[in-house]
């Protein structure tokens, strides 16, 4: 989600980085109550860009120019916006302007700091000189100056600007931040600092777990915005699953729990048994019993076996999941659906090859061990590829056994099968 100017700069106020004073103006009425003397900047709080060139920003001397330009930006759309909002900034005469940011880069899964000695609007000439230094690992204060120095600053302004730096990256790393921009961080004549616009995107999976964030503000259309991102997280995590980072391709157990230790545990007794696990699955959501939970948890097995299955090497799933008498009727269910459908998934001819299903010779897919808490109480549940207990150790040492069992292929198929004695 991305904060106006005023909310980033309200920020930057709170980390240290120079700001001007100002003034938000919520009614144009209310200009002549401005406190900050003459000659101000009127700011357009749109989110879009090039506010400058769209005639959202103006520079006033006198109360008469603020109170005609204040009308004019409040009815000013820009790229179908309106602002809620306008902010009145004391002038800066700025010298030269530079171009600072910090961005998550997904594909590198880190963040990186970028820089140009060129800032403003001129993006062209901020762009062929931007330079970027990777932070992979913990920041340091010298990726901060290697950035200044790769940007062409010399003296007292590589110290300067990596302090700047410092502080941009202490917001993205505590406030779960996708991305914080000065353009430009105007330098004066006695090469002093002051961020005169600001841009600030805060990760959506952040806005409810930083109180901060509840301290801006936010306009009535930020506030839509994070009540459906919250709204739309919230049913997410209700339904979330994920993969652990660790895989081994050599692995051939499984492992879905619903939680980590409980997942680590597992990893830890197999490597007892000189046995690496394949891959982990955690299950994030705490259920309860009602229906349409079930229905939801049915729904994240039917989901997650499939993918672990499909896994090549895989021969095992060791899944452990703790919880009430209902919601493990609902796992071994989805479990049960789930090899039956797989059952009606397969070739005509295999499924006239009868001979082989009754000596189950053929395996139809990785077996399953369950690990639940009362297993005489899914006695009902019957699934000829589903192996049920109640203790851990036991199902670790069925997970081992399937290991110890020859296979092979079936040359026609492909399907895994057991390899005829």
């Amino acid at each position: 989600m991305e904060l106006l100017e005023y909310q980033a700069k309200e920020l930057f106020r709170m980390v240290g980085i120079p700001i001007l004073p100002s003034q938000t103006i919520k009614d144009a009425r209310k200009i002549k109550q401005l406190e900050i003397p003459y000659p101000v900047v009127l700011k357009s709080q749109v989110r879009s860009g090039g506010r400058g060139k769209a005639g959202g920003v103006r520079f006033v001397a006198n109360t008469i120019d603020a109170i005609a330009a204040t009308r004019t930006i409040f009815n000013l759309s820009i790229l179908g916006e309106y602002p809620e909002v306008i902010l009145a900034e004391a002038h800066y005469n700025a010298q030269r302007e530079l171009f600072l940011a910090i961005v998550l880069d997904y594909d590198l899964q880190c963040p990186v700091l970028l820089g140009s000695a060129f800032g403003g609007m001129n993006v062209d000439s901020l762009l062929s000189n931007l330079q970027q230094v990777v932070i992979d690992g913990d920041f340091s204060l010298f990726e901060a100056r290697r950035l200044a120095a790769n940007m062409g600053l010399t003296g007292k302004l590589i110290c300067s600007v990596s302090e700047i730096i410092a502080k941009m990256h202490y917001l993205f790393q505590n406030y779960d931040l996708d991305l914080v921009e000065i353009n430009p961080l105007g330098i004066n004549r006695e090469e002093e600092l002051m961020a005169l616009d600001g841009k600030i995107t805060i990760n959506d999976y952040a806005l409810a777990r930083q109180p901060i964030i509840e301290s801006l503000s936010f306009s009535r259309y930020q506030q839509k915005i994070s009540k459906e991102i919250l709204q739309q997280h919230d049913y997410q995590a209700n339904i979330s699953w994920r993969w652990l980072d660790w895989h081994n391709s050599c692995g051939k157990i499984a492992i879905i729990s619903n939680s980590v230790d409980s997942a680590l545990l597992i990893w830890d007794l197999l490597h007892q048994n000189n046995i690496t696990p394949a891959c982990g699955v955690i299950i994030e959501n705490s259920l309860g019993e009602e229906s349409g939970d079930l229905e939801v948890y049915q729904e994240q097995i039917g989901q997650i076996l499939p993918q672990v299955a499909s896994i090549k090497g895989v021969e095992a799933i060791l899944v452990n999941i703790l919880a009430t008498d209902p919601v493990s009727r609902a796992i071994v269910l989805a479990i049960a659906d789930h090899y039956e459908s797989l059952k009606s998934d397969l070739s005509p001819s295999i499924e006239l090859d009868q001979q082989l299903r009754e000596t189950k010779s053929l395996v139809l897919a990785p077996q399953l061990i369950l690990r639940v808490l009362h297993e005489d109480h899914f006695e009902d549940i019957t699934c000829e590829y589903l192996s049920l207990t109640n203790s851990l150790e036991a199902a670790i040492s069925q997970a081992i056994a399937i290991l110890a069992i020859p296979r092979d292929s079936d040359p026609d198929t492909g399907v895994p099968t057991v390899k005829s004695k």
